[in-house]
């Protein structure tokens, strides 16, 4: 008996250690930041060339872009537009509101900027008929509230919007989207309104700005990061010593590489909106790539909802893409879960999720998109997860260790240069 009691304890993060699949694959973390370094260099050269405009593809004159627009700018914007509608009214005729169409009929990727741009069509808003009266006296309303948002020099979210007019806007979805018809009209950003959604995104690493004169060091905002500012036009002096940013879908792979701080062992900045992108994320990391000239690898499910969350933070979404130059990122790289991953790591089939029937017409509708078709790897592994039928989580990774994601898997993607 005294001699078990005086047997050595093996240590179960040495035996977990040594049982991880592809772990042996691993070169020494100094020849992975080398390849990590050679991406960054290249990222940088390729920021410098300078970006593509819509003016310079001779399409400026038969698709629209906003601008951001200062608070006098945008209140003389409505004022001239009520002056003119008070005119027609009182020449009696009415008044109607010009409204860009947001319909998928009038949406354009244009290769070229790897991005979905709305074009000229617009439609009229009559109020003096049944079917758009409502909507007519919506669209006032939103403008006269923008207006003394302007004139006050203050900040709303859309819920504080919503709640102004309760009865009149009767759900909040209809005054949102009533809301980008007015940043169309105005031909200003959303942000340009001086409206915001909630806080949603956070972000944790080797970045270090200032939120409205405040400096923030994303490295000591422990293992919850810090929460990303609504007002993008009060972030700047933005700072960073990071090799990459690294793109995160879920909310909880971003909390296993905080608490793991991945970002010291592999210098990066980790950002995440905890599933859809809100505009707050979207502005936030076109900010950091523009200004900090780094490369973007991207962490989503192995799903097609995890590629269109993907694609609307590097193409653009339909619903605002009259917003698209502003809310868009270019070049990102798509590190994983990949469907080809499913194999290649040995994920066990109990952790593989069968596709619904949703779920096999999103892909396949995904397949028909220009954006896909432009990138054959994307094609490729889109295919094989609709022959497949299979999907899964990040999370599936935790099978082989609740590490096994900052240990073993992404370590051996930036080794490889896996990413498409």
């Amino acid at each position: 008996m005294a001699d078990k009691k005086k047997r050595r304890r093996t240590d179960p993060s040495d035996s977990d250690q040594q049982h991880l699949p592809f772990r042996n694959s691993l070169k020494s973390d100094e020849i992975i930041l080398q390849t990590l370094k050679d991406l960054c260099s290249s990222s940088s050269s390729d920021g410098a060339t300078g970006t593509l405009t819509l003016s310079d593809l001779g399409l400026a004159s038969t698709c629209r872009e906003v601008a951001d627009l200062s608070l006098s700018s945008v209140q003389s914007t409505i004022e001239t537009l009520i002056l003119r509608l008070t005119h027609s009214i009182l020449s009696g005729q009415g008044f109607s509101f010009s409204v860009p169409s947001r319909s998928s009929a009038n949406q354009l990727y244009v290769p070229e900027l790897d991005r979905i741009v709305l074009k000229d069509k617009s439609s009229l808003r009559p109020f003096a008929n049944v079917s758009t009266v409502r909507k007519s006296a919506v669209t006032t309303r939103i403008l006269q509230l923008i207006h003394q948002l302007c004139t006050k020099n203050i900040h709303v979210t859309k819920r504080d919007l919503f709640y102004t007019d309760v009865k009149l806007f009767q759900d909040q979805t209809q005054s949102d989207s009533v809301l980008d018809d007015v940043s169309c009209m105005l031909g200003c950003t959303r942000s340009s309104l001086n409206v915001i959604a909630s806080e949603k995104g956070v972000v944790v690493g080797r970045l270090i700005f200032s939120d409205n004169g405040d400096m923030i060091d994303c490295t000591k905002m422990g293992m919850g990061g810090k929460a990303i500012p609504p007002n993008i036009d009060r972030v700047g002096d933005m700072q960073s010593d990071a090799l990459f940013i690294l793109l995160v879908e879920k909310d909880a792979a971003y909390i296993r590489l905080a608490e793991d701080r991945f970002y010291n062992r592999f210098p990066c900045i980790i950002v995440t909106a905890k599933g859809q992108p809100d505009v707050a994320t979207r502005l936030f990391l076109r900010k950091m790539k523009t200004e900090l000239k780094l490369p973007v690898l991207a962490l989503v499910d192995s799903d097609p909802y995890g590629l269109k969350i993907l694609s609307v933070y590097g193409c653009g979404s339909k619903n605002m893409s009259y917003d698209s130059a502003n809310l868009t990122t270019p070049d990102i790289k798509w590190l994983g879960i990949r469907p080809s991953d499913l194999d290649k790591y040995s994920i066990p089939e109990q952790c593989r999720l069968p596709m619904t029937e949703q779920d096999i017409k999103t892909g396949k509708d995904l397949l028909e998109e220009d954006f896909v078709k432009k990138n054959p790897g994307w094609v490729e592994e889109l295919n094989l997860m609709v022959k497949t039928k299979q999907k899964a989580e990040i999370q599936a990774l935790s099978s082989f260790g609740f590490q096994y994601l900052s240990e073993v898997y992404l370590p051996l993607k930036l080794q490889q240069q896996d990413w498409l």
